[in-house]
């Protein structure tokens, strides 16, 4: 007898199959109808019972008579077979009877010998023709036992009920059950009486039926649609298909940023001529899901494996005929399974993929510049086409053609964010125009907009990166007092690059309790590193602050969390921004690791009397109003210019009028009461 488990060389996957497959079935069946035949008219022939019509329903004494006189000894039965049926089972199971016979494209595949070819034929009889089951019910000696059972198989197959090896290819452990091809569905009978069944969509299959099974209706996923590998992929990409062309692959991909592994193995998938059969959570249908990538010759893709991933990875992995595809954020532990695939970390997708986009917008990217709209976000192929689809909507919804504050829109709304849960979300309704600073700091707010477009291109292609595990973040300090212009400005530098803002509220990050406070920080940074936005630390003092001799235990742990935050900055590849009123308070050490420190100088009258205006330019204001002497007289941070217009246009509304002079002058006067400050022409002044 062959091998019980030896594996015959897996067909190609998704190699194009000719001819009608319920015929080619039905062209089999034929032939097991002859010898079914062969087998009942043997049977009625001795026995003297095959004509009473209550045969099978009870044991007369002429039954049992019958019964005890042409009992074999199990030393005659297991000389060899009897009966008519005593040929090989491959008259009926071994040969390709039609081009669509898919019941031999299964047993090349899964390497089913020729005696579980005919099992399975067996069992399935009586769900594709009727007329099996009557004489099924015959044989079995029992009219409502109408399915085959292990004994009438080894009896259909010419084979003793003492043969080990027939035996053993249907016990749980053999191929058949295995694999989910077949199902015993009494086990508590005695071996020889226990129905066969097979499944229901392994039949539909066999009869050209490739809808998926009914089990995993809503779990499957399409893959990210792909045509050619993302920019900085192709290389890898190349070589996964080349390795997938070659039969069933176990493998694992560790993503650097959610989305790069099924981006990649979709593109690889897609090159190899392979069709995936994408299942995110299969964690309780894996049976089912192997069972459809061995009947279809698809591979088997998994993502964002569940918090404990041991039990679905050990599950899959014990597939080894089958291609089974990984991709967790998470590095592989051995400890999952003890059939390690092969592990891999997937590239990372460059931030601006031009070509991305303008593959899927074409010629409507023209109105604008979409190099530089686009350069921000870091979002993979199917992500691109999403965004691309719903920038279009937005445009219909607008009325108008396609801009790049749909593009920015769309794209921002494909990066999902728990940054909400520990941070304010801050949606920038600001520009350039809204920032009235001196020419130092404005370019170092532009040169970190550029920073931030240009990353991928400097610090990856060029190769300009310091090394050591260092990651791609853009990191900014802005000191200054409190009202010159910092948070605001972080505000502008985000919707300058088309990105959220968040402010990480300090109050939930820091804790009393020993090592809370880091816990709390690596959220923020782990979910910043998956989202497209611009994470503000404001007031970064608090947990950014200097390190300190170590005098007793508050101040250990106080250092440990800044030796925390030092490592964590070097490895963050996203945005950040630090803002403090004491640029003295910071430590060196993290100074040495920002990119740009910049200084919010108080400002002078000239600035002052700009800031005056600004804040009046959509405020009605009576004629002939001079800001010159408020600049003058009252020196006041921008914030608190701000405040006092805010104060002049409330004075204005309650009247129902225009802004005056007199408003103006309260409102400011206001400002300096609040800040504790002698106010001009009040007092001692």
């Amino acid at each position: 007898m062959n091998a019980p488990y030896a594996q015959a060389p897996a067909a190609a996957p998704g190699a194009p199959v000719g001819g009608d497959p319920a015929r080619a079935l039905l062209a089999r069946l034929t032939d097991l109808q002859k010898r079914v035949t062969a087998l009942v008219e043997h049977r009625s022939a001795h026995d003297p019972t095959a004509e009473d019509p209550l045969r099978g329903l009870y044991l007369s004494d002429e039954a049992v008579h019958h019964l005890v006189h042409t009992w074999p000894p199990a030393t005659a039965a297991a000389d060899g077979p009897s009966g008519p049926a005593d040929t090989a089972p491959g008259g009926f199971a071994g040969a390709d009877h039609e081009p669509g016979d898919r019941l031999a494209r299964l047993a090349r595949r899964t390497g089913l010998t020729e005696w579980d070819t005919a099992v399975l034929l067996i069992a399935l009889a009586p769900d594709v023709d009727r007329g099996f089951e009557p004489l099924y019910g015959y044989l079995n000696d029992d009219v409502s036992r109408r399915r085959a059972t292990a004994g009438l198989a080894l009896e259909l197959c010419g084979l003793p009920a003492t043969a080990t090896g027939a035996r053993a290819r249907l016990h749980a452990s053999a191929p058949l059950r295995a694999l989910g091809l077949l199902e015993d569905e009494e086990p508590e009978r005695p071996f020889l009486s226990r129905s066969l069944r097979v499944p229901d969509r392994l039949i539909g299959h066999l009869l050209g039926d490739d809808t998926p099974d009914a089990a995993l209706l809503g779990r499957l996923q399409p893959m990210p649609e792909t045509a050619r590998p993302a920019p900085g992929t192709e290389e890898f990409t190349e070589r996964l298909a080349t390795r997938l062309r070659t039969g069933p692959l176990l493998a694992y991909l560790r993503e650097a940023r959610e989305g790069d592994g099924p981006a990649v193995l979709a593109a690889a998938l897609h090159a190899a001529g392979v069709e995936p059969l994408h299942c995110p959570d299969p964690t309780d249908r894996v049976p089912e899901l192997l069972r459809e990538a061995r009947l279809s010759g698809r591979a088997v893709v998994v993502s964002a494996l569940p918090e404990r991933p041991g039990p679905l990875v050990r599950a899959l992995t014990e597939a080894s005929d089958v291609t089974v595809l990984l991709s967790d954020r998470r590095p592989y532990d051995p400890h999952w399974s003890p059939h390690d695939p092969l592990v891999l970390d997937a590239p990372g997708r460059a931030a601006g993929g031009t070509a991305a986009w303008q593959a899927v917008l074409g010629d409507e990217s023209a109105g604008f510049d979409l190099a530089a709209t686009v350069a921000p976000y870091r979002l993979g192929g199917d992500r691109v086409r999403r965004a691309a689809r719903a920038a279009r909507d937005l445009a219909h919804f607008d009325g108008t053609e396609l801009t790049a504050a749909h593009i920015r829109l769309a794209a921002r709304r494909q990066s999902a964010s728990g940054l909400e849960q520990h941070a304010r979300r801050i949606r920038p309704a600001v520009d350039w125009g809204d920032l009235v600073l001196p020419d130092g700091p404005l370019t170092q707010l532009r040169e970190l907009a550029l920073r931030a477009r240009h990353r991928d291109r400097v610090l990856g292609e060029w190769r300009l990166s310091a090394g050591g595990g260092r990651g791609r973040g853009v990191l900014g300090l802005f000191a200054g007092e409190s009202g010159t212009g910092k948070t605001l400005s972080a505000e502008v530098v985000a919707a300058d690059l088309g990105l959220d803002l968040y402010v990480v509220q300090l109050s939930s990050v820091v804790d009393k309790y020993v090592g809370e406070t880091e816990k709390n920080l690596e959220r923020i940074f782990t979910e910043a590193d998956r989202t497209d936005a611009v994470l503000l630390f404001d007031e970064a003092d608090a947990v950014f602050g200097k390190r300190s001799e170590v005098k007793d235990a508050h101040d250990r742990y106080a250092n440990m969390e800044s030796a925390y935050l030092l490592q964590r900055l070097e490895s963050f590849d996203g945005i950040a921004l630090l803002t403090t009123n004491l640029r003295a308070n910071i430590d060196e050490a993290f100074t040495r690791r920002l990119d740009l420190v910049v200084d919010f100088p108080f400002p002078d009258p000239g600035q002052r009397a700009a800031l005056w205006r600004h804040g009046l330019v959509r405020v009605p204001c009576e004629e002939g109003i001079d800001t010159a002497p408020l600049a003058r007289d009252f020196e006041m941070s921008g914030g608190a210019i701000r405040s006092a217009v805010v104060t002049a246009a409330y004075l204005a509304a309650g009247r129902d009028g225009r802004v005056s002079a007199a408003d103006l002058l309260e409102g400011a006067r206001r400002e300096y009461r609040k800040a504790g400050r002698l106010v001009p022409g009040e007092g001692g002044w």
